[in-house]
């Protein structure tokens, strides 16, 4: 069903009031299908979204907006070790990973607390405390927006890489995500390497995958502000990466900073600490701002406009620049 001149503001966290020309939520295949086929014909390009927690709405969309509500979990195979999950993509990711971590089966729980949906989690390569979505992912079904054929595409051909994936490249605007397989352990290796889960299991015992993630969603829960509170999209800019030359010179002159090996030859910065020592931390301006405890993340305050915000992000990158010689990127699309 096509809705005309409809409202996204429940449809993108920063909460911006904009509309779309249309708008369809199918809730199966056919009906997706359907719908592409309509475009197709139209010679319109239709925007794919999600939960619309990692984009930011730049004005109305002259178009049609399209997102799939497909929510069926099958377990499509079971070996002595592992399970194999098949998830539509409208499922919501959080109740994807408590599904996962009820059973006790492993290899999700550290992405715990990320909004969005499980269509978007290969497009982004979702990671958090020490985890990445690429890890447990068999295979992603696509549908091509071209010929409108239904694509399986394995986990190791999929360009999954630090926040990025062919979904981001070669395939950006090209496909409809419908379903991803994820592989599950029975008998999972908690991992709690991460600093900041190190630090809360210090005097408590992590037993569980649920144990794991109960600390991630406190963790994240007391770092980042709730979307229903406060207009945002979570972390806005990507850690930058560096070769070692540039990350070394940098320690010299910047003894607290941390880096991180990033392949052969190369470094990832924090970019929170890079905009943190630009004095940017808990900065308003106008109606947008950066949150008071994760630098990371833009705010949009009441009556925010998208102006605002770009504004305040270009402003950041362009002093981090200066400052260190880094270029820092958007990690939210913008459209």
């Amino acid at each position: 069903m096509l809705i005309e001149n409809y409202s996204l503001k429940r449809h993108n966290t920063f909460g911006l009031d904009i509309r779309a020309s249309f708008f369809a939520s199918p809730d199966n295949e056919e009906k997706l299908i359907k719908l592409l086929r309509m475009s197709v014909s139209q010679s319109k390009q239709p925007l794919i979204i999600g939960s619309g927690s990692n984009i930011l709405f730049t004005g109305d969309f002259e178009g049609l907006v399209i997102k799939p509500e497909i929510k069926d979990i099958t377990l499509v195979k079971e070996t002595n070790d592992c399970i194999y999950l098949r998830a539509g993509a409208g499922v919501v990711w959080d109740d994807f990973v408590s599904y996962c971590v009820n059973r006790g089966w492993g290899g999700v729980e550290n992405l715990s607390g990320i909004p969005g949906t499980v269509g978007a989690s290969p497009v982004q390569n979702i990671g958090a405390y020490g985890s990445e979505v690429k890890d447990c992912i068999e295979n992603v079904e696509y549908l091509d927006l071209e010929s409108l054929k239904k694509v399986t595409l394995s986990g190791k051909d999929c360009g999954f890489g630090y926040r990025d994936s062919v979904f981001k490249n070669r395939l950006k605007s090209k496909t409809v995500i419908m379903h991803v397989t994820f592989i599950l352990s029975k008998y999972p290796i908690l991992n709690i390497g991460y600093a900041d889960l190190s630090e809360f299991f210090r005097y408590r015992v992590c037993k569980s995958v649920n144990d794991v993630r109960e600390a991630v969603v406190e963790i994240r829960n007391k770092k980042l502000p709730d979307p229903a509170v406060i207009g945002n999209a979570g972390s806005f800019f990507k850690n930058p990466v560096v070769d070692i030359k540039k990350a070394e010179e940098l320690k010299k002159l910047y003894p607290t900073l941390k880096t991180f090996p990033a392949g052969e030859g190369l470094s990832k910065l924090p970019a929170a600490w890079l905009i943190d020592q630009c004095g940017y931390k808990g900065k308003r301006s106008g109606n947008a701002g950066v949150h008071s405890n994760q630098p990371l993340v833009l705010l949009a305050y009441e009556g925010a406009r998208a102006e605002e915000i770009l504004n305040l992000a270009n402003e950041i990158i362009n002093t981090v620049r200066e400052k260190f010689g880094v270029e820092i990127s958007p990690e939210v699309n913008i459209c």
